[in-house]
């Protein structure tokens, strides 16, 4: 039997579960707040053109005014220094979102701790558990981090100066760039490095380290806790921005349910 038909029947028939793992995008979804004199993204904003009015009497639209890194969003190789040669958002193969998804789940680790690091033998023993991870595929870090998404200050949860949320060490961040056979890495944090990355060595590891290897990064996920470990297919879909560094994205999963 040809494959799509079946895919088809499947999602008719509820074996195969779309789940939506984009947070909304409005004016009040959080964005990451460097310290000066760094400069900021701006908020996602609509800007009404016409609504059913003189302006335009049988049609409504809007001008949008966002930065590439607002929202659930993905990080091209280009973003960052380390790989400042590499892929713009509009170049990512088409293989890299569609492919196979592992989830890691660290939130009991991150409940009681927010600025918990991801540790090569957390990623190890996730392997042990439930095989390696998929090649040319997404390792999805859950943290439960999502359930803040509403509240800028509970998302970034800045006290004492410094912003705590859950990220990677320099060491993890490095072997998921050089051994692991990943094509992405994504959080549900508002970037895929710790709140305190700064203070690491390198700083930003994630994104210097990852980016640097020339995979790709997607933040700001939800509803990780309905995609099992292994077995869903993501679908990334970033706007193809012309040498643009990255993009909001619509990201969901397939995932294959008993009935």
């Amino acid at each position: 039997m040809p494959v799509l038909p079946e895919l088809l029947t499947a999602l008719r028939d509820e074996r195969v579960e779309v789940v939506d793992l984009t947070a909304p995008l409005s004016e009040s979804t959080p964005i990451l707040q460097l310290p000066p004199p760094f400069a900021n993204t701006r908020n996602f904003r609509l800007e009404e053109i016409s609504r059913y009015d003189d302006r335009g009497p049988r049609w409504y639209w809007n001008d949008i005014h966002t930065g590439e890194h607002v929202g659930t969003h993905v990080d091209a190789p280009n973003h960052w220094l380390s790989g400042k040669d590499g892929a713009s958002v509009d170049q990512i193969p088409l293989r890299t979102l569609v492919a196979p998804a592992a989830v890691l789940d660290a939130s009991g680790e991150v409940a009681g701790n927010p600025d918990f690091l991801l540790e090569i033998e957390h990623v190890q023993a996730w392997e042990a558990e439930h095989g390696p991870l998929p090649e040319g595929g997404w390792l999805l870090y859950r943290t439960g981090w999502d359930t803040r998404s509403a509240s800028q200050d509970e998302f970034l949860n800045v006290a004492d100066g410094a912003s705590h949320t859950p990220g990677v060490s320099p060491d993890c961040a490095q072997w998921l760039a050089e051994q692991a056979p990943i094509a992405g890495f994504g959080v549900e944090t508002v970037g895929t490095d710790a709140g305190r990355a700064a203070e690491l060595d390198p700083i930003f590891p994630c994104h210097d380290r990852i980016l640097g290897a020339g995979k790709c990064g997607l933040t700001q996920l939800r509803n990780l806790a309905l995609v099992p470990p292994t077995g869903a297919l993501l679908v990334v879909s970033p706007l193809p921005i012309v040498g643009g560094s990255g993009s909001p994205a619509r990201v969901y999963a397939l995932v294959e349910r008993a009935v």
